[in-house]
């Protein structure tokens, strides 16, 4: 199942698209919900941060055993019992009737997440291998992928505040079944040609490393960076997953194949995706306090007027990937919209008390969206072009590791950066404390965009994205196809011809 036939390629981008959005929306609306739902099933404060953290934890540490499943069991297999699951959960936690249950049901999306995001990347990399089509669709699916969250604040701001929180929960259904109708009419089955087995000790040792990684950085949400709790959930997260590259290094079938890591078009692509999620979760955080307690925006106002970017993402990674990419390759995409990015972010600095949203943060928002969609449109298509099919779910797999780890790293990070410059501003008011406090963190995304900038513009190799082996077999095949007489004249004579003459595949 390396490349897959398909007749109606633009519906089955509308189908995988639709569980990609389930995916990145639900997360933002329950984030909206949380205080009604915390009301309406009466559990502590202390409490409530397991709700974030119980998905998040699951979705992390399981994401690149999901992708490797993919690649073992089938890709459409694994997508829909990741949707078909995700749906249920969300049935289960809308109907919670206490706190534990609707945590559990939260571990159960993360869980079912981790099979559907891979999978959902995977489908998309093989049903457009190659051209135009691929970047139009690429740029479509990340819109959507980044799209999401903003998405999520409006819907999630709108349902709780007219038909209450539980319907944040039973949404998701609505978004599944039409998603997981079409996965199962219009994606062929199969398995890959060539089935990689599962590494068991590998699989053990991320899932935990991840697992321990992920929940130190929400503990460093609330608490100090130097306690032994966060230091040492750290500490075992990095020591496992140093022990899961030694088994990797080792196994005959790895987990993640360390070539996955190690191309430096990848590695640029992973690097850019883990800072852009930084920015993107800096951006939502600090506004919707700035909006909603200097502002006096309502939640559902708030979430639109995050509208703006996400209308400018949507243009930049539909655009970008189409008009940019196949001429100027992958190196000047992704420095130039960390470049972008690190412009706004830097732009929203100069918040102050006097600011209002119309002269101080839409100008920025719009920025932030154009950068954000052409980096992360080109992140992806970079992170798949170049891999083989037989990792294609691994390798979506680890742009979501990435995604997720970043996520979770800007959060702690960004929030303890703010919480300490508001700390050490004893001279202001409460109000203006804050706002400093996120200028700040606004200034520090901006420097750690411009440094991942540098550090991808001198990792990216120059010029065009390489082919796969089969694409280049494709190409000379046409090619040879339609010389002049004396060659080959059809595509099976011409790759019979060429096939001695293609390299091994792309690390």
């Amino acid at each position: 199942m390396d490349m897959l036939p398909l007749k109606h390629p633009w519906w089955v981008l509308a189908t995988i698209g639709v569980g990609e959005l389930l995916v990145t929306l639900d997360n933002a609306i329950v984030n909206i919900a949380l205080p009604s739902a915390q009301a309406g099933l009466d559990f502590a404060d202390a409490q409530r941060s397991w709700v974030i953290t119980a998905y998040a934890l699951a979705f992390g540490s399981l994401l690149l055993l999901g992708g490797r499943l993919s690649d073992v069991f089938g890709r459409k297999r694994v997508f829909l019992i990741g949707i078909l699951g995700f749906a249920l959960a969300s049935l289960f936690g809308g109907l919670a009737p206490n706190f534990a249950v609707l945590v559990a049901a939260r571990a159960a999306q993360g869980a079912f997440a981790a099979l559907l995001a891979p999978a959902a990347l995977a489908l998309l990399a093989t049903t457009f291998p190659t051209g135009p089509a691929r970047a139009r669709a690429f740029g479509m699916f990340s819109a959507l992928a980044v799209a999401g969250s903003a998405i999520g604040l409006v819907l999630g701001g709108a349902l709780t505040q007219f038909v209450g929180w539980r319907a944040c929960l039973f949404v998701a259904v609505v978004f599944a079944i039409p998603s997981a109708v079409g996965a199962r009419v219009l994606l062929p089955g199969g398995r890959a040609s060539t089935r990689p087995r599962v590494d068991v000790p590998g699989a053990i040792a991320a899932t935990a490393g991840l697992f321990f990684l992920v929940f130190g950085f929400s503990n460093a949400e609330t608490s100090a960076w130097s306690s032994w709790q966060v230091a040492g959930l750290l500490a075992l997260g990095v020591l496992l997953l140093a022990v899961f590259v030694v088994i990797q290094r080792t196994v005959a079938h790895p987990l993640l194949p360390l070539r996955v890591v190690l191309d430096r078009f990848r590695a640029g692509a992973f690097i850019t995706g883990f800072v852009t999620i930084i920015g993107m979760f800096g951006v939502n955080l600090f506004l919707t306090y700035v909006m909603q307690q200097s502002l006096g925006f309502s939640p559902l106002v708030t979430g639109l007027a995050f509208l703006p970017m996400t209308v400018a993402l949507m243009a930049g990674a539909t655009q970008a990937p189409v008009l940019l990419l196949p001429r100027f390759g992958p190196k000047a995409l992704l420095a130039g919209g960390l470049t972008v990015c690190a412009g706004a972010l830097f732009w929203l600095s100069f918040l102050s008390t006097t600011s209002t949203y119309g002269a101080s943060i839409v100008g920025p928002l719009i920025v932030m969206g154009l950068g954000m969609g052409t980096a992360i449109s080109t992140m992806f298509a970079t992170a798949t072009s170049v891999a083989d099919p037989a990792d294609a779910g691994v390798t979506s797999a680890t742009v979501n590791v990435v995604q997720q780890v970043g996520g979770s790293v800007g959060t702690a990070l960004l929030a303890s950066i703010a919480g300490i410059a508001a700390a050490s501003s004893r001279d202001l008011t409460t109000q203006s404390a804050a706002l400093h406090g996120y200028s700040v963190g606004f200034l520090a995304a901006s420097a750690i965009f411009l440094a991942t900038a540098l550090i991808v513009s001198i990792l990216v190799p120059p010029g065009r994205l390489p082919l796969r082996s089969e694409e280049h077999a494709d190409g000379v095949a046409h090619r040879a196809a339609h010389s002049p007489a004396g060659t080959p004249r059809t595509a099976t004579q011409a790759r019979e011809r060429t096939s001695s003459s293609i390299a091994r595949p792309l690390r």
